[in-house]
């Protein structure tokens, strides 16, 4: 049977998290007998093949001992290549899907997928498409508004934002991150304003009412081999970490310092709603599913204060792949796994076509200095 390549690290603030994820999964596909190709995606953006069996440890200072240099091919029997060894095909009897373990950045913003769909390699979780629309917190609220969803008014702020059709307080996001990098919750348009220069708002930033009522609720999805909804989470705030206050936003420490990613956040599980509120939930999620084209598995984030429900934001590449969440309907980890990796196999992301560019255009062109006259 071919390796299964599991694919973590990456150029992005959660790189860390991304090593996380990226060896549960790699020690949870050796564990059902799997062979595992582990490859890391270092912070300078280069290629590894290290030992799947590493702890988190080995990463503290970047490159692991051992690691062995690859790179990544494009074009037509693309995929993974040893550096001055040879080609590893993904459509060749090596490897067979690439595990996408990577949070943030180029790993959950396109840019990976787009790379591996030139070179051929199959994956899991989101296409090129899925994944520019989940980092992108102004296109997704969007999309929300325009299917009818509840969410909160967002808009893009910009260093000419001098008015908003909403009161303050507001939060102040990046427009392409994930996981409280870079939030901040302000009193006013002007301090909004000045966080902008702040190096997570340089590629675009959002602004949104800020709600204290409002707490998280989170839940997993997936479409294959059915469309699926997991259990409710309330995320909850570390009770260590000092001056936190009630209505205060959600953390990437309370989120992700606990050793395990999310899988050791603290957390309600399952979250104690009204059985109306939580009917809900399943029910927007199940049509979310469809609409940000969820491929893989996804969380998905709300904001409720109880009774009202809002749509927050969906994260195409979730820490620990929300294993934790899959308590009803039960999944095992080795299941969600080979159901992604089945699913990867089964369904490419990209199907790329020439049909109809057969030269009749560029025969009926005159030429190019002419049209540039």
């Amino acid at each position: 049977m071919p390796d299964i390549a599991v694919i973590f690290g990456s150029p992005s603030p959660e790189h860390d998290v991304s090593v996380l994820t990226g060896l549960q999964a790699a020690h949870e596909l050796q564990r059902a007998g799997r062979g595992v190709q582990a490859l890391y995606w270092s912070k300078s953006a280069e290629w590894f093949a290290v030992d799947a069996s590493l702890e988190a440890e080995a990463f503290v200072d970047g490159v692991p001992k051992g690691a062995q240099p690859w790179r990544l091919v494009g074009g037509a029997g693309g995929g993974f290549e040893a550096v001055g060894g040879r080609l590893t095909r993904q459509r060749g009897a090596d490897l067979e899907v690439a595990v996408v373990c990577c949070h943030g950045g180029p790993g959950e913003d396109g840019t990976l997928q787009g790379a591996l769909d030139g070179a051929g390699v199959r994956y899991t979780g989101p296409s090129v498409a899925a994944a520019a629309l989940g980092m992108d917190k102004l296109a997704f609220g969007g999309l929300m508004v325009a299917a009818g969803l509840p969410t909160l008014p967002r808009v893009a702020l910009t260093a000419h934002t001098d008015h908003v059709a909403f009161e303050g307080p507001y939060i102040v996001k990046p427009r392409f991150g994930g996981s409280s990098i870079g939030i901040e919750v302000v009193e006013d348009l002007a301090t909004a304003r000045a966080l902008l220069p702040n190096v997570h708002l340089r590629g675009g930033a959002v602004l949104e009412p800020f709600r204290a009522d409002l707490y998280d609720v989170q839940v997993a999805l997936r479409r294959w081999p059915e469309t699926q909804v997991s259990a409710i989470e309330r995320p909850l705030r570390s009770s260590s970490r000092a001056g936190a206050k009630v209505g205060e936003i959600l953390g990437y420490t309370d989120k992700y310092v606990g050793g395990e990613g999310m899988a050791s956040a603290p957390r309600q599980l399952p979250a104690e709603l009204p059985s109306v509120l939580a009917d809900g939930v399943r029910r927007v999620a199940g049509r979310i599913a469809e609409l940000a084209l969820v491929r893989g598995v996804a969380r998905l984030d709300f904001l409720t204060d109880g009774h009202e429900l809002v749509v927050n934001e969906i994260n195409t590449v979730p820490g620990s792949l929300a294993r934790y969440l899959w308590i009803d309907p039960a999944l095992p980890f080795a299941r969600l796994l080979e159901d992604m990796i089945a699913e990867a196999a089964a369904v490419p992301t990209a199907r790329y076509s020439a049909a109809g560019a057969d030269g009749l255009v560029l025969r009926g062109a005159a030429s190019i200095a002419a049209k540039l006259a």
